[in-house]
């Protein structure tokens, strides 16, 4: 075969045809050369009647909104780390302990509330606060006063308290996603998060999971320089922009299919034809007089094609104030849905940034947030390998009104017309607020 083509159909297989003499075991194993191959359809595999030569330098991708550009950082930009280098005089070991009990205390209450009818007041338009946000906040601040009486305690529904001089900074958001509680919809959380001199050192998350009738919880957790945990187990961000295989063989037949059997229920080999099966994954294939068959690890961590910014899926988050902020983010919305797998819209910041580190999602970014929306989930990210920054790309403070996260890989295609976007329009990208006396090192 001089060139690679690709069918849509291919032709079923009969057992009476297989060889049964090479198996998993003893295949052999040769080296392929690199040569031109063929690719799916980004979502939906080979479409009807595509039979086509690709080049393995000129893979097609996805049409671009001309309004979202990735844009490339030069020289691979460092970011700078968001965690606080020393947590002072407090182990950060007793700061993560405080943190995990004043949420998981703060988680109770709202445990409770969840399955009552709810007492609402309105903030604003749709901005909204139930009896349990204020309960659940008396609940956290009554674990960390009696721990750290003389600690700053910023708290979304009772503001500044305590001694302004201290280093160490208390960030709470009692039930972050109350709009979202306040329907039972599962998109909430209570987030807990310590400062020390303006940055985190410990944060914790407590996300509900599941629904009416089966409501559970996982707690997310983290300390600087101590890793990413979710129900004590260790986490990470997601590996999309990988490189998938290692080499692509001349004379490459490439198609993809979908086969549900036991994982790696056996392996066949028809003439040149060598076919991998998965359980519950989408398997490629390849044709080869060299019969190589490719290792878990070689498609996982290869040095082939690479994954883009299609391959992801970003989420993001609206404002309660309707003004031009959250206008252009609607715009985005819609620009970056076109250029990745698509852009979901929870509602609870705290929650949209810990799926980050647990590699559910590849990036998150938000304007218009506020310390206790931030304080845990951007140490929480940073710590599973994430990367944390401002939406243009510039270093990051807890008191700075937007936030960009993701795995890292794809804050080096980051969102950048977005934000001159933003401030074409006048909107502020200053801090949005640090207390009075406060020492921050950032």
């Amino acid at each position: 075969m001089g060139r690679c083509l690709v069918s849509s159909t291919p032709t079923p297989l009969r057992f009476s045809q297989i060889s049964r003499s090479i198996s998993l075991f003893n295949r052999p194993k040769l080296t392929l050369p690199s040569s031109s191959f063929a690719i799916p359809h980004l979502r939906r595999g080979f479409r009807d009647g595509f039979c086509k030569t690709l080049s393995f330098n000129s893979m097609p991708t996805r049409t671009l909104c001309t309004k979202a550009v990735l844009s490339e950082i030069p020289n691979q930009k460092k970011y700078s780390k968001v965690a606080s280098e020393s947590t002072g005089p407090i182990s950060s070991n007793q700061l993560l302990g405080v943190v995990e009990t004043a949420a998981k205390t703060g988680a109770e209450v709202v445990m409770d509330a969840v399955k009552k009818p709810q007492n609402i007041v309105y903030k604003g338009l749709t901005d909204l606060v139930t009896d349990t946000d204020k309960m659940s906040e008396v609940a956290i601040l009554e674990v960390v006063t009696k721990n750290f009486k003389d600690h700053l305690i910023l708290g979304e529904e009772g503001g500044l308290i305590g001694n302004s001089s201290s280093d160490y900074l208390w960030c709470i958001d009692p039930l972050d996603g109350t709009t979202n509680f306040a329907h039972c919809y599962p998109s909430f959380a209570v987030s807990v998060g310590v400062l020390y001199k303006g940055k985190p050192a410990a944060g914790a998350v407590v996300e509900f999971v599941g629904g009416p009738m089966c409501w559970n919880t996982r707690t997310f957790s983290a300390a600087a320089g101590g890793g990413a945990f979710c129900n004590g187990q260790k986490i990470q961000v997601s590996h999309t922009d990988k490189r998938l295989v290692e080499d692509v063989p001349n004379n490459t037949l490439c198609f993809m299919a979908s086969r549900l059997k036991e994982f790696f229920h056996e392996l066949y080999i028809l003439s040149d034809l060598v076919i991998r099966l998965h359980y519950g994954f989408l398997s490629t294939f390849f044709v080869s007089p060299s019969y190589q068959f490719l290792s878990q690890a070689q498609f996982m961590q290869g040095k082939g094609t690479e994954k883009k910014v299609e391959q992801s899926l970003l989420v993001t988050g609206f404002g309660y104030e309707h003004d031009d902020a959250w206008s252009t983010n609607i715009e985005l919305f819609k620009e970056f849905t076109d250029v990745s797998r698509g852009v979901r819209r929870l509602g609870a910041a705290a929650v949209d940034m810990c799926h980050v580190a647990l590699g559910i999602v590849e990036a998150y970014w938000e304007y218009g947030l506020k310390p206790w929306d931030m304080a845990a989930g951007v140490l929480i990210v940073e710590e599973a390998g994430g990367v944390v920054s401002c939406m243009d790309g510039g270093k990051y403070s807890v008191f700075d009104r937007s936030v960009l996260v993701s795995n890292g890989v794809l804050h080096d295609k980051r969102i950048g017309p977005p934000t001159d976007k933003l401030k074409n329009k006048g909107i502020d990208f200053s801090l949005w607020f640090k207390p009075e006396n406060y020492h921050t090192d950032c």
